[in-house]
């Protein structure tokens, strides 16, 4: 049997793909000493960290298997309507990247910390 991949071929493809990703993904993020996690609520999320800097919403497509293309409009909103989204940005200080929490539902759907924009 030939091999295709040594050991650190494979480990530079998993170095690379480290740096390419655009944000980092995270469980938890933490406020004033409390901690939020994903499936935590709005309120909650409000109680630990306070107003976020920005706040954004979205209606996301919904998509409908086996197809990658999204629901047309006009039947979208009669049968599969998209989904709400919203997202709030938080601004950590100086020297700490900026956490966006996305929620889905009222509840977090995740965490991800990127650079802040210049």
């Amino acid at each position: 049997m030939q091999k295709v991949f040594g050991f650190p071929a494979l480990m530079s493809l998993l170095w690379l793909m480290l740096l390419w990703s655009p944000a980092a993904h995270a469980e938890t993020l933490r406020c004033n000493g409390r901690a939020t996690e994903v499936g935590d609520s709005r309120l909650t999320v409000l109680t630990n960290c306070g107003e976020p800097k920005l706040k954004d919403s979205f209606c996301a497509p919904v998509y409908v298997a086996p197809s990658p293309q999204p629901v047309p409009a006009p039947i979208a909103g009669l049968v599969a309507p998209c989904l709400q989204v919203e997202e709030w940005q938080y601004d950590r200080g100086p020297g700490n990247l900026t956490a966006t929490v996305r929620f889905q539902y009222g509840r977090v759907q995740s965490i991800t910390y990127s650079q802040p924009p210049s």
